[in-house]
């Protein structure tokens, strides 16, 4: 036993996801949710993407940063789930070391790059409603691409030390995941290394990065909100008010669960193991369900696309 023990997993071959620990029992009863909600976060984000690249109409930065958004949600929730579903529908819980960092890569990566496309999509509603004459001039195509470009090389290279980090640690303890998915500080806490510069470059990320997002979405609706109180009547202002409230519904719909899974985390010591699980499934799988949701009823363009779409022609 003392020999089986001491093994160290040095980049073991495979790791254990264990899904719900606590809840093996109730795996079928789980996915149903999970896999519902998946198949409407495919099912709403690439119809987002169709309608945009169909209407002429909408091909303007408010909808390029939408579909990037769609394409980002797409790929989280692909990153994740079917390895989920697979746990809870034939137990099926292995994934190889290097499947599971790129999988803890791409969820990582594209959190930070919906963070970044929310500050794109803030940007776009400063320029829009506070500088509605040099819109055209100001985001323009190139400027566009230039901005989502940036937004997707940092949160690529944010999220590139976890994995050059996780890949060189040893694994002596064990190479079973209490958890779902290969989240990041699941896996950290099977090294047997010294993680602080990890941990350390956790809260940096968290605080430093995500703070200054939030810190920029703020400061652009503030302006924004300034401009539309400074209108001259109340149909005006809500009209106004109107172009902002998807984007408003989608980072509401993104940060709730995102700061209720953190605070989880740091406080919640006592709750049960499924509990953190399951909040941090949620956390990756409502927002990419809601986002779609959210624009296809809150946008008139789309809404009414959608419409023309979905109702048979004379």
């Amino acid at each position: 036993m003392s020999d089986s023990n001491s093994t160290h997993f040095t980049n073991p071959s495979t790791f254990i996801l264990q899904g719900v620990p606590g809840l093996e029992v109730a795996h079928v009863w789980i996915s149903i949710p999970f896999c519902a909600m998946y198949i409407i976060a495919i099912l709403g984000n690439i119809t987002i993407l169709f309608i945009i690249k169909k209407e002429p109409s909408l091909h303007e930065p408010m909808y390029y940063f939408l579909s990037m958004l769609a394409v980002s949600d797409l790929a989280l929730s692909t990153s994740t789930l079917p390895k989920m579903l697979s746990i809870f529908w034939f137990n099926s819980k292995e994934i190889n070391f290097s499947a599971c960092l790129t999988q803890m890569f791409f969820i990582h990566s594209f959190l930070m790059i919906e963070s970044g496309i929310f500050v794109a999509m803030a940007l776009d509603r400063y320029v829009a409603i506070c500088h509605p004459l040099r819109h055209s001039t100001i985001l323009t195509n190139p400027v566009v691409a230039k901005v989502g470009l940036a937004v997707v090389l940092r949160g690529s290279m944010i999220v590139l030390p976890y994995l050059l980090l996780a890949r060189q640690w040893p694994y002596c303890r064990t190479n079973i995941i209490p958890h779902a998915y290969c989240e990041h500080m699941a896996v950290v806490k099977l090294a047997c290394a010294d993680t602080r510069v990890n941990n350390y470059y956790s809260l940096v990320v968290a605080f430093l990065v995500t703070g200054l997002d939030l810190s920029y979405i703020t400061v652009s609706y503030t302006q924004i909100l300034r401009a539309i109180f400074s209108l001259p009547t109340r149909d005006a202002r809500l009209k106004t008010f109107g172009t902002c409230s998807s984007h408003l519904g989608v980072i509401l719909a993104s940060y709730t669960p995102a700061i209720f899974s953190l605070l989880s985390y740091r406080f919640g010591q006592n709750m049960p193991l499924y509990f953190h699980v399951l909040i941090a499934s949620m956390y990756l799988l409502v927002p990419s369900m809601l986002n779609p949701i959210i624009y296809g009823v809150k946008t008139k363009q789309i809404r009414d696309r959608l419409l023309r779409h979905m109702t048979p022609a004379d």
